[in-house]
């Protein structure tokens, strides 16, 4: 998921916005990955706790 995500940011933020779409697309689906990870480890951890 980190790698898929930014990756596939990257390719729809070129196909729609050119360069600069680039960047941003990576930056927002990085950003979403880490987001979903922290989130999953949290539940990981909680669910150890039990």
């Amino acid at each position: 998921m980190l790698l898929v995500l930014p990756l596939a940011g990257l390719v729809l933020g070129g196909w729609l916005a050119g360069p600069q779409g680039m960047a941003w697309g990576a930056g927002i689906g990085l950003a979403v990955a880490l987001g979903a990870s922290g989130i999953m480890g949290y539940g990981l951890v909680k669910a150890g706790r039990r």
